[in-house]
């Protein structure tokens, strides 16, 4: 069995990520209740009791809401750096010492058969990081939550097979929308989260020749919507050049919806 992956949640209400090889079955934060995690994985066909361990990107709640509860009910190891541990103690209880490991930034670790490369991100955390993940020469990279995309990140997660990727805010609604100022320009800022624009733009520098699919991820459902993101990407990739449909896919994802369970082939 080659690389599975699916997008199981994601949006500012909560996100987590599934991603499995045949020895190794990932999931990647728990950002929704317990509950709500059983019924997205019973959906996506994912049975909870095969999970392996958990990595966490960053404490904030939309990451971790459930980390806590789902580690202790299925008695799983969770894998984060040292400042996202010492950040979300408080909020996720208490776990077994067997059940806590550090996994740095910028570090490689091999898990049976998957090896997974972790990245710093510029977002207003701890020490937010995201995954690139290896198996059998497949990649597939996942990256939100970042205020921009540096030159660093684009060549981490560059060709890869699929892509799970921020395009959290369109700019226009965002400005005139009802956030305070204050919280615009965090969004805004290079902290904050990366818009469709963006997004596009950074695609067009990382997509490579095995790239087949793109899944947009992180949306905000005050300041973006999934016809909107898919159009901007979908438009800008095409007078760059890239023909979307023929040989690249982008799919959406949503805050209470998995997406199909996908194999790299």
């Amino acid at each position: 069995m080659t690389l599975r992956f699916s997008v199981l949640a994601s949006g500012s209400t909560g996100n987590a990520f599934y991603i499995a090889t045949e020895k190794e079955k990932v999931l990647v934060d728990v950002g929704l209740s317990g509950k709500e995690m059983e019924r997205l994985m019973e959906e996506a066909r994912v049975n909870p009791e095969e999970i392996t361990k958990i990595l966490v990107t960053h404490e904030h709640s939309d990451h971790i809401k459930g980390l806590g509860i789902f580690a202790r009910r299925y008695k799983l190891p969770i894998y984060a750096n040292e400042k996202t541990w010492k950040a979300m103690e408080g909020a996720i209880g208490k776990l077994e010492l067997d059940q806590k490991f550090v996994f740095q930034m910028e570090e490689t670790k091999t898990f049976g058969d998957l090896d997974v490369e972790s990245f710093g991100v510029s977002h207003d955390a701890a020490e937010p990081m995201f995954y690139t993940f290896h198996h059998q020469g497949k990649k597939v990279a996942l990256v939100t939550d970042l205020g921009y995309v540096s030159e660093r990140i684009k060549k981490t997660v560059e060709d890869a097979d699929a892509l799970i990727f921020e395009s959290n805010h369109d700019v226009a609604m965002l400005r005139m929308g009802r956030y305070p100022w204050s919280v615009k320009r965090r969004i805004l800022g290079d902290s904050g989260h990366v818009s469709n624009d963006d997004c596009a733009l950074a695609l067009s520098e990382i997509i490579g020749n095995k790239t087949k699919r793109i899944y947009l991820a992180h949306l905000s459902k005050d300041n973006n919507m999934k016809e909107l993101a898919r159009m901007s990407v979908e438009n800008y990739l095409n007078d760059h050049g890239f023909t979307v449909g023929s040989g690249i896919e982008i799919h959406d994802t949503d805050p209470k919806t998995p997406t199909r369970l996908y194999e790299v082939g």
